[in-house]
């Protein structure tokens, strides 16, 4: 799982691009015909090794290459560094962990760094990626709702016989304050069920629910003007729209029924 060794010259363009010009590193992919994780691993390489730009003029070839691919003292060969873009495209999958991958590494490299240290090498990496998307969320704005991907376990005490049941999980956006609960089912009653249920715990509701095109709650998928089901809609959406008037919703002039 050894880098990928670039040339020098290759080196001193990406960081050239990068902090003498303020780049994005998939600009500099592009400029330098290279993968974008190789471009990250080089700066956090750099960034290792302490240096800034402009480079020294009395740093040659020799000593950049030593401060990017060999800590003083400790030779590379004797704490071998994993592939982080590996790493970090395995953190993708379901149920992956960083702890995982670390006792996969060491299986690997016995002489690897330890747990800790492996943390804070991925994050450091991690830290030289692109930004791709940043949301912000009012407080009370949104509730997002869905199943988790993976069930949690129902066990017969009798038997120890286990089911697998859907778990149900609730996040408030702004404080990420969640619910979550165990269902038998992922059935249209459950899905209704749960949401009751979520909205007395949080002694309130939001302004606005974000299901993830859950079948109990979209029909049919659409970026502007999902279908939504007719039972979600009516015994969960439209009573929302109106609950803060304190009045029959068919009464509330905001109320959307006339539209429909």
């Amino acid at each position: 799982m050894t880098a990928e060794r670039l040339s020098m010259r290759t080196i001193r363009e990406i960081l050239r691009l990068k902090w003498g010009c303020q780049r994005s590193n998939r600009e500099i992919a592009q400029s330098c015909g290279i993968a974008r994780s190789t471009v990250a691993d080089c700066l956090y390489r750099a960034a290792e090794g302490g240096l800034s730009w402009p480079l020294p003029p009395e740093l040659d070839e020799g000593a950049l290459a030593v401060r990017l691919y060999r800590r003083p003292g400790r030779p590379l060969e004797a704490r071998p560094l994993p592939d982080w873009a590996t790493v970090h495209a395995e953190l993708r999958s379901p149920s992956v962990t960083l702890q995982l991958l670390w006792h996969e590494y060491k299986a690997v490299q016995p002489t690897g760094l330890q747990y800790s240290q492996f943390c804070i090498h991925y994050r450091r990496w991690a830290q030289t990626l692109d930004v791709c998307l940043r949301q912000e969320h009012r407080a009370g704005e949104k509730l997002f709702v869905d199943y988790a991907g993976q069930p949690a376990w129902l066990t017969d005490p009798a038997t120890g016989t286990r089911t697998p049941v859907p778990l149900f999980v609730a996040v408030l956006g702004a404080s990420n304050y969640t619910y979550a609960e165990a269902t038998r089912a992922a059935d249209l009653p459950a899905w209704i069920g749960s949401h009751v249920r979520a909205f007395e715990y949080f002694g309130g509701v939001a302004a606005a629910l974000i299901p993830d095109n859950h079948k109990g709650a979209v029909l049919r998928p659409d970026r502007y003007e999902p279908d939504l089901h007719p039972t979600y809609l009516d015994n969960v959406l439209l009573p929302l729209m109106c609950c803060s008037c304190s009045i029959r919703r068919e009464q509330c002039p905001r109320s959307i029924l006339d539209n429909t």
